[in-house]
């Protein structure tokens, strides 16, 4: 049996989660008439203190929706060059928006209130594209799923604020962030305008994102949806897979950050690897030493029946999940111990 350790994606549902798919009380969506979405957005949409709240079939679809609610073409948004928005969602945002990115050079995909002030277009510079939003990603994918500081979300909100910009989250991993700093839903809530969860990572749902946002800036995110072919219609059997989610898989993520910490203590103490990026949650990227073949190292683990990413220039990930068990587990670290 392969252990999969190339993201938290490759998850399937477990024997609970399938059967309350199967006993879900369905309805037509697109007409908001399936109880369990219903139930699920709801429910959101309370733990974040948020009026309202969309399901949508992927993270991207929602990220893009989020985004074209908060710009108009020829408008520019402002991200960290790591931003899961700029480099993982197929140019959505040229594409689908009309919109070009001003990228800051933060840390593991992280940035300063101070770099986000900086990087806005003059407003009455009318020979550059005006900017209307700034977008985070919580935990960060690209920056070996860091966490934010909140006070320094807060400060970016402020310039939010004095700017009248919009405020996004990415929000993909924000379930492992919560539990990582032990935060609220409802702080982060209260600072953005807009946030994005997923559903189909770290907490084993099959598919699945919700966009949360109040009333007046989530008024058109329905017609969005229409628009980018997300409009479904049976998907409480989806939707049930969530509440469950929610009910079991959201306290026990701290298990797959405990297993990536193991992960990084171990490649700590092997030759070959140059740097790791701090764990936080439950990616490990790490850096090889000048020299070594970063495609051997993954070809050696998979003789083992271990898959992990190659990132390119000389970085691998491996992400830990619900579906990666302990005695999986004990077999990685000894397998990385010996290569």
């Amino acid at each position: 049996m392969t252990i999969d350790l190339r993201s938290d994606t490759v998850t399937v549902p477990t024997p609970g989660m399938r059967e309350a798919m199967h006993q879900a009380v369905v309805g037509d969506d697109v007409y908001k008439e399936d109880e369990t979405v219903n139930t699920l957005e709801q429910r959101v949409a309370d733990m974040f203190g948020k009026e309202r709240a969309l399901f949508f079939p992927s993270g991207t679809m929602a990220n893009q929706a989020g985004i074209k609610l908060h710009t108009r073409p020829g408008e520019a948004l402002i991200c960290d060059k790591y931003g899961h928005v700029h480099n993982y969602e197929g140019g959505g945002i040229a594409f689908n928006s009309g919109v070009t990115t001003t990228l800051i050079d933060g840390h593991q995909g992280m940035f300063t209130a101070a770099q986000a002030e900086a990087a806005i277009h003059p407003p009455d510079f009318y020979h550059s594209p005006k900017t209307s939003l700034i977008t985070a990603e919580n935990t960060t994918n690209k920056g070996g799923g860091s966490c934010w500081d909140v006070n320094e979300l807060k400060a970016i909100r402020d310039v939010c604020n004095k700017y009248q910009l919009g405020y996004h989250l990415d929000g993909a991993r924000l379930w492992n962030a919560l539990v990582a700093t032990g935060e609220s839903a409802k702080t982060f809530g209260d600072l953005f305008d807009t946030i994005s969860v997923c559903f189909s990572k770290g907490l084993g749902c099959p598919v699945g994102s919700i966009l949360i946002g109040d009333e007046s800036i989530m008024e058109d995110a329905i017609r969005v949806r229409k628009v980018l072919g997300g409009g479904m219609r049976q998907i409480g059997i989806l939707a049930a897979a969530g509440l469950y989610a929610l009910d079991h898989h959201l306290a026990r993520l701290a298990e797959d950050h405990q297993k990536a910490k193991d992960i990084e203590a171990v490649l700590h103490a092997c030759s070959f690897v140059k740097s790791i990026v701090p764990v936080q949650t439950n990616i490990v990227i790490f850096e090889l030493n000048d020299g070594v073949d970063a495609q051997e190292i993954v070809n050696k683990l998979a003789e083992k029946n271990i898959t992990i990413s190659g990132m390119g220039q000389g970085k691998l990930r491996i992400v830990t999940h619900l579906d990666y068990s302990d005695p999986m587990h004990e077999q990685v670290l000894s397998a990385l111990k010996n290569l």
